[in-house]
């Protein structure tokens, strides 16, 4: 077999597209039971993709021309099965790969993976591929994670990762706290208010707040302007929109939403009605991180106390690729991004690569498993 992709999210799709667009054999490892879990058994009800279609659409197939500029989960979910059977992708599922290694004498890659199925306890629960080359498509979003907070499991109520929450209609007239200020949390708030919830949001560090308009607006200067000229110019707006948020708690980072996102791979908040929550008091910002957690009370590290019936981690991913893959930290961090820089992010050696890891989102995975799948296509 040619090719060995593990991960069948949007990225690991969008490598297998490529693939067959050019006729190279594959197959491709998934440890879920469907491909692209996140989104068919991990978002909220509500989401939508937060970029215009053209910018999210994967490889060699636009989305259809009826759908709207900002796609919800049913209409994205749609589009990825299109795009599947269009493609005949055939995911093997229920296969965690434990590990990858390059055998220099034989210059190929050898995959072990763990059948996940729960009837297979016994002796035959592994299976080993092998691969001219890897694709790693694991995905940005791969690990839920929880931070350690003392006395949370004295928690009595209901604690949820943002990949478990669907819909704030279950939490009406029940104080909720949501821990963590990226877009999941800022638009998982707003569920919860729009639904009769009694909301809290922690905000612990400075957020840039952008409209959907500011946002396109300054990918339309990015054409014609100096990135920085773009940057600035978009900052201004959002301040002129927004106001000073600091009397609400939210502080304004010094460094503009670009230079971070490209810096740290954080994304800027795309509001879509939390701001406006948070002025008329509907969504309370507490800014500070938890201290500790005795049964219902959650103190926080300024001195301050409250007590909730529910808490809503929105507090990201980690991933684990360093646990499987070994000996290839000159392609990847710690953290499981890319360790190259853009545009060379997606290239490492002896038949290794990556795509998705850049932290540019949809655009940036199409462009990965497009230059992937020619860069091999030179080479079989």
């Amino acid at each position: 077999m040619a090719v060995v992709i593990v991960g069948a999210g949007p990225s690991g799709l969008a490598m297998a597209g490529c693939l067959s667009h050019l006729s190279i054999p594959y197959i491709i490892l998934e440890r879920e039971d469907c491909f692209a879990s996140l989104w068919k058994k991990y978002a909220y009800d509500r989401l939508h993709l937060h970029l215009k279609k053209q910018v999210c659409e994967l490889p060699h197939m636009p989305f259809p021309s009826n759908f709207p500029c900002y796609v919800p989960k049913n209409l994205f979910l749609q589009y990825l099965d299109d795009y599947v059977s269009k493609f005949q992708i055939r995911p093997i599922y229920q296969r965690t790969v434990e590990s990858a290694y390059y055998d220099e004498d034989l210059q190929r890659w050898n995959i072990k993976a763990r059948i996940n199925d729960p009837g297979n306890d016994g002796d035959n629960n592994t299976e080993e591929y092998s691969g001219t080359f890897l694709v790693v498509a694991t995905g940005e979003t791969a690990d839920p994670f929880v931070p350690e907070i003392k006395g949370l499991e004295s928690f009595p109520g209901e604690i949820l990762h943002s990949t478990q929450f669907k819909s704030g209609k279950v939490f009406r007239d029940k104080k909720v706290l949501v821990v963590g200020s990226g877009n999941s949390g800022m638009e998982i708030a707003l569920d919860l208010s729009n639904h009769g919830a009694i909301t809290s949001l922690i905000v612990r560090s400075p957020v840039n707040f952008f409209s959907k308009e500011i946002l396109n607006f300054g990918l339309f200067l990015a054409k014609y302007l100096p990135f920085k000229v773009v940057e600035y110019l978009v900052v201004m707006l959002s301040k002129l929109v927004y106001g000073d948020l600091s009397k609400y708690g939210i502080e304004r980072p010094s460094e503009g939403p670009f230079t971070m996102k490209a810096k740290y791979g954080k994304f800027p908040i795309i509001d879509l009605g939390t701001c406006h929550k948070i002025k008329t008091g509907q969504i309370q910002v507490l800014p500070a991180e938890i201290e500790s957690i005795e049964n219902d009370i959650v103190l926080l590290k300024n001195g301050k106390s409250y007590p909730f019936d529910s808490v809503v981690f929105c507090t990201g991913f980690k991933r684990s690729t360093h646990l499987w893959l070994k000996g290839y930290d000159w392609l990847l961090n710690d953290d499981g991004f890319s360790k190259i820089s853009y545009p060379n992010n997606w290239k490492g050696k002896n038949g290794l690569y990556c795509v998705g890891l850049s932290r540019k989102g949809f655009y940036g995975a199409k462009e990965d498993a497009i230059n992937i799948a020619n860069d091999i296509k030179s080479m079989v």
